[in-house]
């Protein structure tokens, strides 16, 4: 099954992913997001990431191979979604911070009722995994699947004047990296939060990116 642009370095994924689409069907019907927040996680080189310790049974799904979907839960309530890429057999993820819903609107609405207007539905990472209607059940799933009850789509490329990147959001380690993209001036693009601990330097890991669009 071909995954396009997934086996490459996390930092060009992130980059690439912006403007593509995922699209989760459920017995309720299908919700598409298209991307324009995405955050990268570089595995065992950094200390933000799940992976940073090893392999475990929670983050064995991010080992590979490329173009799954790595979903966990955080602070006793909210699903995050990230997309698995690199080599087999070495960690790294890409989280999805934020989209725009292109498809699916009823359904994601009524599943964010708290959303005071159409950019909240998926602004935040647990709230795009909440339009999506994504929780455990998907950890694991194919993403290039030409059946998978979630799949990444090509969407349309995001021309490189349009990318901002930035510091990650509300990490308790390294959050100074800019490992964080965004579609700039997107309004479903989520608010900047600081977050703890910042015990890794830019200078410690890679900033660069290959670029599509």
């Amino acid at each position: 099954m071909a995954r396009p642009g997934l086996a490459g370095p996390v930092l060009g994924v992130a980059r690439d992913l912006l403007g593509r689409v995922v699209e989760a069907w459920s017995p309720e019907g299908t919700v598409a997001v298209r991307l324009t927040e995405v955050e990268a996680y570089g595995g065992a080189a950094d200390p933000a990431s799940h992976a940073f310790r090893g392999r475990t049974s929670r983050t064995e799904v991010m080992f590979g191979p490329p173009g799954h979907l790595y979903v966990y839960f955080v602070f006793g309530m909210h699903w995050c979604c990230n997309v698995v890429c690199g080599a087999d057999g070495v960690a790294s993820a890409v989280l999805l911070r934020a989209g725009a819903v292109v498809s699916g609107l009823d359904l994601a609405r009524h599943r964010r009722t708290t959303a005071r207007s159409d950019p909240e539905l998926a602004r935040g990472p647990a709230r795009l995994a909440a339009a999506l209607g994504l929780d455990g059940r998907a950890n694991g799933v194919d993403l290039c699947a030409a059946a998978s009850p979630v799949r990444l789509l090509a969407g349309t490329p995001v021309p490189d004047r349009a990318v901002e990147q930035g510091p990650r959001v509300g990490v308790a380690s390294a959050g100074d990296v800019p490992w964080r993209f965004w579609v700039a001036a997107d309004p479903s693009v989520s608010t900047y939060r600081l977050g703890g601990r910042r015990r890794v330097s830019r200078a410690t890991l890679p900033v660069t990116t290959s670029r599509r669009g």
